[in-house]
């Protein structure tokens, strides 16, 4: 923890900003960038759902030997791929951490998150 998120009132006791979810539910947080294990995309997250909670449409539309278990985190992203921009909800099993320091070009993240030394954070207003 660095010296300014301890005096820091916007952060709790872990470090962490008191809206982030449990990272005993979650393996990653809002503002994280992350890429798809297996299609290669990349994205920020931008809200969490701690378990499947998306149209029962939506996932029978997934082939059933690709389809991931419903009981595990899922993530809203701010994706984009080399042709295009969107919104993504990807189970956590399917995230990796990109670390290649490079931003996401996501036109809506200015409206949900702000840019930081560190990568993204929630605009405080997006927390209420």
């Amino acid at each position: 923890m660095t010296e300014a998120s301890q005096t820091d009132e916007s952060y709790g006791e872990d470090g962490h900003q008191p809206f982030a979810i449990d990272r005993r539910q979650a393996k990653f947080q809002i503002g994280e960038v992350v890429k798809h294990r297996m299609f290669g995309f990349r994205g920020v997250i931008f809200d969490v759902d701690p378990v499947f909670a998306n149209s029962e449409e939506w996932y029978e539309a997934i082939p059933e030997h690709l389809r991931p278990s419903k009981d595990q985190p899922y993530y809203h992203l701010f994706a984009e791929n080399d042709k295009t921009h969107y919104v993504a909800y990807v189970s956590e099993g399917n995230l990796l951490i990109d670390d290649s320091d490079t931003p996401v070009s996501h036109p809506d993240i200015p409206f949900v998150l702000d840019r930081t030394a560190d990568g993204y954070a929630l605009k405080r207003e997006q927390a209420n």
